[in-house]
């Protein structure tokens, strides 16, 4: 619709309003128990932002405050509706989904990651996503086990 049929200050408003949808993974939406309780508190603040946003008098500014609440309404509505709850694991023998894993680099380093969700993925705060290329080598592999990634070698040293 042209913005010349709207009430608004200019196209420029107009395009303001319409952000580009967040990407959706085309990855199963596996989830552990914290990433869905966080899908569903993040849905609730996107709620609180909408709201608070169409509480707004001015109509253009009303629209610029709403456009990110509505996105992120949309987004953490269809990931909580095709969310898959993976219950923990009963054994560590193997990496597995929400398994955290502890491996040394050929470096030195050693580093440990909880493998789980896309959406619940912080590698800053040790979790990494199980479609990401660390995580995919790691999976079904046992202590010991060693694995190749960007020349480097990863031996997995804890499974918990």
């Amino acid at each position: 619709m042209s913005v010349a049929f709207v009430k608004e200050e200019s196209a420029e408003t107009a395009a303001e309003t319409q952000l580009p949808e967040r990407p959706i993974s085309p990855h199963p939406n596996l989830v552990t128990e914290a990433g869905l309780k966080a899908l569903e508190q993040q849905l609730q603040a996107a709620r609180e932002a909408f709201e608070a946003a169409n509480a707004i008098e001015d109509i253009n500014e009303r629209r610029r405050q709403t456009a990110g609440p509505a996105r992120d309404l949309r987004y953490f509505s269809e990931r909580l509706r095709t969310a898959q709850l993976v219950p923990p694991r009963d054994s560590n023998d193997t990496v597995g989904f929400g398994s955290t894993v502890t491996f040394n680099r050929d470096d030195g380093r050693v580093q440990t990651y909880r493998i789980v969700g896309e959406d619940e993925a912080d590698p800053k705060a040790g979790t990494i996503s199980y479609v990401s290329p660390v995580a995919r080598l790691l999976m079904g592999k046992g202590v010991g086990d060693v694995v190749s990634v960007g020349g480097q070698e990863l031996e997995i040293e804890k499974i918990v």
